[in-house]
């Protein structure tokens, strides 16, 4: 059961070298607020070099991914920080520029293993993608980077080893040369059991022929990207199959990928955002072939028909419909638009009628997160926040900012929550990345944020404790062993909650975590439907909650 005898784990001590102590104090008003969500500041020893240079070269703003998971199976999540490098030479010419892997011990404090693991990089890191795509039940990275990719793969001692040459992976086309990876995305996109890889490619920069701005030039002045689709062959070789499968026609500048299967047909589908361009939305043929529908489904822009910086993506079910909803980020004055899945083939715009529109408008987000924080049984918002622009170009735009929580009401509505969730008690920055998964083991879902050339950021959740929640590790056997794709409906007194598993979130992000479900007051979950990505429906019963359960799939479970 993940190393948790009763889904419940209590950290406390103090720092120590380069290990983190939790401080578990709780705030003591917040009992007194209910359904408030509150965060704790920790600070965690890895800063990010993004090695910002005066020729305001165009990879320095978009460094920062991070990702949550348990690398040595103990039960405990870790945090992996991707991380720069020199400019314009792309060559991690010092330590600073590391990439780093923290240790969750367990006893309150995280270690800096990134040395012993062997993944410390060697160029320009930007995004990282989480998944076991050999299905040895060891979670392995892939690391996305300006002109170059990274696969290590996790060899379950402790250690990783790059396997990039012999999986077949490689950032250069044939047309476009090399290809400056943002981030990635695990996906079971033709049902075979093995975990195929799709990558985020952005723009096409050319250090020796850098526009000359104000700050940070408009992605307008620079070319697009084709993003990939690498096949799994299950040997530990990748294909790269995405001129066959339509993905390597449509150009973008992409900026995060996020995977659902919107219409319900089974097979995943991949909605990517684009900065300064329409959005794609990757539709599953189921025939080896995606289909571009983004403008049929009506993501393509928001309801205003204008450009947005489009960054970080999450594709979750927000209103306990059963369908997944889209929700991205964008720069100050763009909003963060909220696609809501109608089930008819397309999605509405309401990111007006919410009242997101105007929580939003001022603020620029980078990686936003789809998760039920106080537990109630409604999933929240999570938005790092800060500029692409190094400073201000107009008397009213914000460079630094606090990073932000939308809580759901339940009605259609969001309140926005900065101050009151504790999360302006550390300095405005330009946030990045950010990642979730329970540090401690409370049953609280925690944060950790990047910030360029600044401390990265761990938030512990410390909303009241009035909630219940469980937490299902789904372990696939027919299926991915990671269960990607599985579709899980928990239902409660209250009524039907509705997740999947997916480690893609956010800006160059991933969070490979158990699955998530805040219960409010109901301390029990009369039922849980699995359908895994096989095909087969599992279900539970009288599913006790407050801790995390372990699910293993049958594979004598019928079929649909």
């Amino acid at each position: 059961m993940n190393g948790f005898s009763d889904g419940r784990v209590l950290l406390g001590g103090g720092v120590a070298g380069a290990a983190l102590a939790f401080i578990v104090a709780v705030h003591s008003f917040a009992e007194d607020r209910p359904g408030a969500i509150r965060f704790e500041y920790l600070p965690i020893p890895f800063t990010l070099e993004n090695c910002e240079t005066p020729a305001r070269h165009v990879p320095e703003p978009m460094a920062g991914g991070v990702a949550v998971f348990d690398y040595n199976n103990d039960g405990k999540p870790d945090i992996f920080f991707t991380n720069g490098a020199e400019i314009p030479g792309l060559a991690k010419t010092s330590q600073k520029y590391w990439n780093r892997l923290f240790r969750n011990d367990g006893n309150g404090h995280f270690t800096d293993v990134t040395q012993a693991a062997g993944v410390a990089g060697s160029g320009y890191d930007t995004g990282v993608a989480v998944a076991d795509y050999d299905n040895d039940g060891f979670k392995d990275l892939f690391v996305a980077g300006v002109y170059h990719y990274t696969l290590y793969h996790n060899n379950g001692n402790g250690t990783f080893t790059d396997v990039t040459s012999q999986a077949g992976l490689s950032a250069r086309d044939a047309q476009y040369g090399p290809l400056w990876g943002v981030g990635g995305a695990w996906l079971d996109y033709n049902g075979d059991g093995n975990l195929d890889l799709f990558v985020v490619n952005y723009l096409r920069w050319d250090p020796n022929h850098e526009p000359v701005c104000p700050d940070y030039c408009h992605p307008g002045y620079y070319k697009g990207s084709p993003n990939r689709l690498y096949r799994n062959d299950g040997h530990g070789h990748f294909t790269d199959v995405s001129a066959e499968a339509g993905i390597r026609a449509q150009v973008g500048k992409g900026m995060a990928a996020a995977i659902a299967d919107y219409d319900g047909d089974g097979r995943p589908d991949i909605f990517v955002t684009n900065d300064k361009l329409e959005n794609f939305l990757f539709h599953n043929e189921g025939n080896g072939k995606f289909r571009e529908v983004a403008i049929e489904a009506g993501v393509a822009l928001p309801f205003h028909g204008e450009y947005v910086s489009g960054m970080g993506a999450d594709f979750r079910d927000v209103d306990n419909d059963g369908l997944p909803d889209i929700f991205f980020v964008a720069l100050q004055n763009e909003s963060f638009p909220l696609f809501r899945n109608t089930n008819a083939g397309y999605f509405k715009d309401v990111t007006a009628q919410s009242g997101l529109a105007a929580l939003a408008n001022p603020m620029s987000g980078y990686s936003p997160g789809i998760h039920d924080f106080d537990n109630d049984g409604w999933k929240d918002l999570f938005v790092s926040c800060g500029h692409v622009q190094s400073r201000p170009l107009s008397k009213a735009m914000h460079i630094d900012e606090h990073n932000a929580v939308f809580r759901n009401l339940g009605n259609g509505k969001w309140s926005a929550l900065v101050e009151e969730a504790g999360l302006a008690e550390q300095p405005p920055r330009r946030h990045r990345g950010a990642a979730f998964g329970d540090f401690d083991g409370d049953g609280r879902v925690d944060v950790v944020v990047t910030a360029l050339n600044a401390p990265a950021e761990i938030w512990l959740n410390r909303s009241p404790q009035s909630n219940h929640w469980l937490e299902l590790e789904l372990r696939g056997t027919t299926s991915n062993r990671d269960a990607i794709g599985a579709k899980v409906m928990v239902v409660t007194g209250s009524g039907k909650q509705y997740n999947h598993v997916s480690s893609a979130v956010g800006y160059a992000s991933s969070s490979a975590g158990p699955l998530h479900f805040g219960l409010g007051k109901d301390q029990t979950a009369q039922s849980v439907e699995i359908r895994w990505p096989s095909g087969r429906i599992q279900r539970l019963h009288d599913v006790k909650g407050d801790r995390i359960v372990e699910v293993r799939e049958e594979s004598t479970t019928p079929r649909p």
